[in-house]
């Protein structure tokens, strides 16, 4: 009984065992990644010239900013299903796997991928560059106080004027308000009790001492009595004290809406991404029935 053979073709039987013993293609993988960024890339460029297109500010129908990020959220997504759809679909269909189990598993590694490279391009690119321009301001700036610090002692060497003349100088600039605060122009006292108010709000002995000053001060410009200036600084403390208890209760209001909205970007973004792994599955595992039949 003769036995043909078929010159430079393997049969199919054997083209399936020889592909079994390679569950992981990473050639078609990194297709697949490819082909999912420039999607993603490509409907993103899309996505932005729709978006600028509706931009028109002579005839006052641009849309809201939340509206506007709405609607780019779900654009995003929307993208994202469509580009990891369509690499799971293409790692699949080009490794040549027959099973859903390694199909899935293509999908899944596109999809993974895709995200690690996603972020890596983000925190190193976008980063490198911000963290480059603080670092050449910092420089900077830190040569520049360098160089003034070098030069001022020079400088005051060359005029004949010595460190302690400069300070002594300033001291006396500082000290000219007179102790009387009868005797105090309007902006001296404007100045000691803006001296004072650190001491008032740190309270205590000190704080004391700073109250008794400024009622002082404020008597004697006014040329009011001292109980009467007295009840003056305290209706100023009592509204202080509410302003300040406003402006810490706007503050944890405000603090509380966004840490709220921060949680519910960190949900949808969880949501975004395993949409975006359910789709590269499915693509996957759509490319593997089709082979199948």
């Amino acid at each position: 009984m003769a036995t043909n053979y078929s010159a430079g073709r393997m049969p199919l039987d054997e083209q399936v065992i020889a592909r079994a013993g390679r569950r992981v293609s990473w050639g078609a993988i990194f297709a697949g990644v490819v082909i999912a960024v420039a999607v993603q890339l490509l409907l993103g460029i899309l996505g932005t010239g729709i978006g600028l297109s509706m931009v028109d500010p002579v005839e006052g129908t641009t849309p809201g900013a939340t509206g506007f990020g709405i609607g780019a959220g779900i654009y995003w997504l929307i993208t994202t299903v469509i580009a990891l759809g369509a690499g799971g679909y293409a790692a699949a269909r080009l490794s040549g796997v027959t099973e859903k189990f390694d199909a899935l598993s293509h999908g899944l590694v596109v999809w993974g991928v895709t995200l690690i490279l996603t972020l890596y391009l983000l925190t190193s690119a976008v980063g490198g560059l911000i963290g480059g321009a603080f670092r050449t301001v910092g420089s900077v700036a830190g040569a520049a106080g360098a160089t003034v610090g070098a030069v001022a002692p020079r400088a005051a060497q060359v005029a004949g004027i010595d460190a302690r003349d400069v300070r002594q100088e300033a001291s006396a600039y500082l000290s000219d308000a007179p102790n009387d605060p009868a005797q105090m122009t309007a902006e001296q006292a404007q100045t000691e009790i803006a001296r004072q108010l650190p001491a008032l709000a740190h309270g205590g002995a000190a704080g004391q001492r700073a109250e008794n000053r400024i009622v002082d001060v404020v008597a004697a410009q006014r040329k009011i009595s001292r109980e009467q200036a007295q009840a003056q600084v305290t209706r100023a403390k009592a509204q202080f004290v509410e302003t300040k208890n406003d402006a810490v209760a706007t503050a944890k209001s405000a603090t509380d809406a966004a840490a709220g909205a921060a949680a519910g970007t960190s949900f949808i973004l969880v949501l975004a991404l395993l949409a975006g792994a359910g789709a590269a599955a499915f693509g996957a595992t759509t490319a593997t029935r089709r082979r199948l039949r």
